[in-house]
């Protein structure tokens, strides 16, 4: 394996500390994805250096001025506090002629906007549940085409910003009410979606063209209170106290016939290459009481932390926390913009 410089792009506020006392547990740590990446490349032997990013593409272009990096580990959800930016500063490296790892910008615009994505998938014949997008400024007015019980998300925020047991509403006062919330709270466009009463399941992706998909991954609620809804809350996922009060965990999906298994991750492949992703993604999805397999949403920004889904995920099937890293450098150094013109 060559030895490479690279230039390791995160955010202002989640820059890593260079080392960390023996026995802290980082796990809670907001820079804990940011740490994983940097430290295990430099232990695999790579030169990488860390590049704060805020509001300046300049401090990008003078460290590939200056440093000649082979390639951007791409850390970056948004730039200056902006997540529908991340596109905008990837098409910035690309200017550059600077690989870099993760999505390229046309599948980090397809993928954002949940409404886009779902009408390309359904294109391609891959379930979604049905939905409505009310825009900024627009009243509520629930088509007859979909009943209760609705979520309610953000059209384009990611990690569950938004979404609470509030966002599963059975009348249309607490739709209008909810709609509300997200377009006042989180300032984004609203998407109604027909709730899917089932199974939390995520798939893994590793590929630009020839694609690998990892195990069926489930998050599980084994101490729920009654009533509550098994869904993937902002609580759920990043509150480490809530998830040790509910007994919220994830690990390989159990029950799954081996043919199931692969017909999920068949659509998940489908849903990949329908969106025109690179690099790696998350696909996540719901698994009905009737079996059926329905896509909510592809994240090409998952979680990459050791020890988290995607890891472990690709752990299951022989690729430790190093060869992910080094697969998806290799990627992103493969990767030619001009494949998706």
């Amino acid at each position: 394996m060559s030895k490479l410089r690279v230039l390791a792009l995160v955010h202002r506020h989640l820059i890593p500390p260079e080392t960390i006392e023996d026995g802290t547990d980082i796990t809670a740590a907001p820079w804990r994805t940011e740490y994983d990446v940097v430290s295990t490349l430099k232990d695999m032997g790579h030169e990488v250096r860390v590049l704060g990013v805020h509001d300046d593409l300049g401090d990008i272009r003078r460290a590939s001025e200056e440093w000649k990096p082979h390639i951007a580990f791409n850390l970056l959800e948004g730039f200056d506090d902006v997540v529908i930016f991340d596109q905008n500063v990837v098409s910035h490296l690309e200017l550059l002629k600077l690989p870099y790892t993760g999505c390229n910008p046309r599948g980090l615009v397809l993928a954002r906007d949940k409404s886009l994505s779902k009408k390309l998938l359904a294109y391609h014949r891959i379930p979604v549940p049905d939905f409505e997008v009310v825009r900024m400024g627009r009243p509520v007015r629930r088509p007859k085409r979909l009943s209760f019980p609705l979520i309610v998300k953000s059209l384009t925020q990611e990690a569950s910003i938004g979404i609470s047991q509030a966002s599963v509403v059975d009348s249309d006062e607490k739709l209008k009410e909810r709609v509300a919330f997200i377009h006042e709270s989180i300032g984004t466009a609203a998407i109604i979606e027909q709730y899917v009463e089932g199974r939390e399941i995520y798939v893994g992706i590793l590929g630009n063209q020839a694609l690998q998909a990892f195990p069926v991954w489930e998050l599980y609620f084994t101490n729920m209170p009654d009533g509550a809804r098994r869904i993937a809350t902002d609580r759920v996922k990043w509150s480490v106290k809530y998830q040790k009060k509910y007994g919220i965990d994830s690990g390989p999906a159990r029950d799954l016939a081996a043919a199931q298994a692969e017909g999920i991750q068949h659509i998940c492949k489908r849903a990949f290459r329908a969106l025109e992703l690179s690099g790696y993604a998350r696909i996540d999805l719901r698994l009905d009481d009737a079996g059926g397999v329905w896509v909510l949403e592809a994240n090409p920004n998952p979680q990459i932390a050791k020890g988290e889904d995607f890891a472990a995920s690709a752990g299951r099937v022989g690729l430790g926390y190093e060869a992910v890293l080094q697969r998806i450098i290799n990627l992103g150094l493969r990767w030619q913009p001009e494949s998706v013109a």
